[in-house]
């Protein structure tokens, strides 16, 4: 055979070194029946943008360009973009659609990191079973939004709010000194009236808090004083997580077909509500305080020697791009095979950064407003987190005129961000269950679905009590840290270095076109040393500066802090079992031909279709790749 009839589709007789995929090639032979494949491009690139733009890019980010210098933090967060989320973001989309198999199966590529793909697993379904109670508690304030007065507007007696709640912060009381040696509590309005001051050591401070942390820890919680107390559940937030399973469960319960059409409305709607929030938001007097201290004036260029800053940046980019979680490499492998993975990477990571930056100028805008109201400084009012999402921004959106308009759309908008990223989530558990068993479970994947949501529901229970708020912080804690940076790590060694750099180039090449060497350079160098690099570095310098995790002021006992460490390394330590379980099972006549024999393909690794495969392993334009044959006798 000529090269006409074994050339890639999108090979130009002009110019063979820089070909591409077109879409009439995408669709050409490209359907992969058995397995299924998204229904359109736009199906698949939704669900991207919705898996990685999640609740971090409106509750996190903003907090951390505003703590790391502002409009500087910029600058290291676009460096990380570039030298360490773009490449693992682009590494796993690639190899997901060239196997067409999820996060444990598609490492049939280096067996011995198959152990990787059940971390990945793992890792994935606890943080499943706290981000849907999230997702209860934002339909928990949804439905609290549709009153006429929001109930954290203020201290109303009716919920619970006692003498510590204020809407102002209040001057400490005074223990003093009347004439006849009697002693009087008075407040900071007497003295000033009277003409006197407090006595130093007379002074009597009381702790307030206002109304909307209250109702958070009142009623919404009904928060415990530690995890030792775990109480009872709360049955209007479990009533909420069973609805949220519900979601989930309908939406995934057809496969991607049906999630694919649910996430046009989940991972648009949150760019219509940021949009109407920063509109109005700008229209608040106040709102430049907040600008000013998020990006603007208040930025500090000196704060990029921190080397705490750059760590900042390099996680929030790491877990904002949902990397190394599995859910890339599952999503990606029902996409046909000639699709062009590389502007997909390219076009979802710059979606999913410019989001943080744009939450964070409607974020800023409205807690602005609320420190000028409140003649604080930003800097008093702006939180992260938990704080931000139930206390702080509601707190905000109190302050408005139609107050509950403003909330329904800022909780909705909470909802649809947390599910688009769960619906991802959840994929991951099942597509692995469906390729490990694809005789027995493949045809009934509404029953897996069901069945999935189901147990996952009976573990976040836990996080449903009156202690559930501290599971939720400690599951965080641990599984959203060392676990995934692990992975990643591995998985750049993995395929770089064992699997063959120049092979799995290849194998790209074989899906959107050959390129010029000058394309390869830079994601080479990525690959191979600067992405691992910074990821060891980052993660040697999370484990240094680790910190027992805390809720506010409270501490966690002994007991939760190493149960923390058993979850962790309960999902890790799989990495190390199959290892072994493939080099003991591996053929060899001594331990490093065992070792070399388990590191190397799978027999039946490769494209999923017999097509594609053969589009690999038997063209002659490239003769030092071998064949399924030859790949059988390694």
């Amino acid at each position: 055979m000529d090269r006409k009839q074994l050339a890639l589709p999108g090979f130009s007789k002009n110019d063979p070194e820089d070909t591409a995929v077109t879409s009439e090639q995408v669709r050409e032979s490209d359907e992969n029946v058995e397995r299924g494949n998204w229904a359109s491009k736009t199906d698949y690139l939704m669900s991207m943008i919705g898996y990685a733009v999640g609740l971090g890019n409106v509750w996190r980010f903003p907090y951390l360009a505003y703590r790391n210098g502002g409009g500087a933090f910029l600058i290291p967060y676009s460096v990380m973009l570039a030298f360490a989320g773009l490449p693992l973001f682009f590494l796993e989309c690639s190899i997901g659609q060239f196997a067409s198999l999820g996060p444990v199966a598609v490492w049939k590529a280096v067996p011995v990191f198959q152990g990787m793909g059940i971390t990945m697993v793992l890792l994935s379904t606890f943080v499943t079973v706290y981000y849907n109670c999230i997702i209860g508690y934002s339909l928990y304030y949804l439905f609290a939004s549709f009153q006429s007065i929001l109930p954290w507007a203020d201290c109303f007696s009716w919920w619970g709010a006692d003498e510590t709640c204020s809407r102002t912060s209040k001057d400490p009381l005074c223990n003093f000194t009347l004439g006849g040696g009697h002693f009087e509590i008075v407040n900071a309005t007497w003295l000033h009236a009277n003409n006197e001051s407090c006595p130093n050591g007379s002074e009597i401070n009381i702790v307030h808090f206002g109304p909307s942390e209250q109702y958070w820890d009142k009623v919404a919680l009904q928060r415990t004083s530690s995890i030792d107390e775990t109480g009872g559940i709360v049955w209007y937030l479990a009533l909420c997580l069973l609805l949220a399973w519900v979601i989930v469960g309908i939406a995934l319960s057809g496969g991607i077909r049906s999630s694919g059409k649910v996430v046009y409305f989940t991972a648009i709607f949150p760019y219509v509500v940021l949009t109407i929030l920063l509109v109005r938001g700008a229209t608040l007097e106040g709102a430049y305080k907040g600008i000013q201290f998020y990006i603007g004036t208040q930025s500090n260029i000196t704060k990029l020697r921190d080397a705490e800053v750059w760590k900042d940046a390099a996680t929030q980019i790491f877990f904002s791009l949902s990397l190394a979680w599995g859910g890339l490499t599952a999503l990606s492998s029902y996409n046909k095979f000639h699709n062009n993975c590389y502007m997909d990477s390219i076009i979802v990571c710059i979606v999913n950064c410019a989001t943080s930056v744009f939450a964070g100028f409607a974020i800023f805008s409205v807690l602005g407003h609320m420190a000028h109201v409140q003649d604080k400084l930003v800097s008093e009012v702006a939180k992260s987190g938990f704080g931000l999402a139930f206390i702080a921004y509601p707190e905000a959106l109190s302050q408005l005129p139609v107050a509950p308009f403003w909330s329904i759309l800022f909780f909705f908008m909470l909802v649809t961000l947390g599910l688009d990223s769960q619906f991802a989530s959840v994929e991951i558990v099942i597509t692995t269950l469906l390729d490990q068993f694809p005789n027995y479970l493949r045809s009934k994947r509404i029953y897996v679905t069901s069945i999935v949501c189901l147990i996952l529901f009976l573990m976040g229970l836990i996080c449903v009590t009156q202690a559930g708020i501290y599971w939720i912080n400690l599951i965080d804690h641990f599984s959203a840290g060392w676990g995934v940076l692990v992975v990643a790590i591995m998985e750049f060694t993995g395929l770089s270095w064992i699997y063959g750099l120049n092979r799995f180039i290849k194998d790209i090449e074989v899906m959107i076109g050959q390129k010029k060497w000058l394309f390869w350079l830079w994601w080479k160098l990525c690959w191979i040393f600067i992405s691992p690099f910074l990821l060891v570095v980052v993660l040697i310098w999370s484990l240094i500066t680790f910190a027992v995790p805390t809720y506010g002021a409270i501490n966690y006992p002994g007991w939760a802090t190493a149960l923390g460490w058993c979850m962790i390394i309960f999902c890790i330590i799989w990495i190390p079992i199959v290892a072994i379980v493939k080099i003991v099972q591996a053929g060899g006549s001594n331990l490093w031909q065992k070792v070399v024999a388990a590191s190397k393909p799978s027999p039946d690794w490769g494209p999923y279709l017999k097509q594609h495969r053969e589009e690999r392993y038997n063209t002659n334009h490239d003769s030092s790749l071998a064949s399924v044959s030859e790949m059988e006798k390694l």
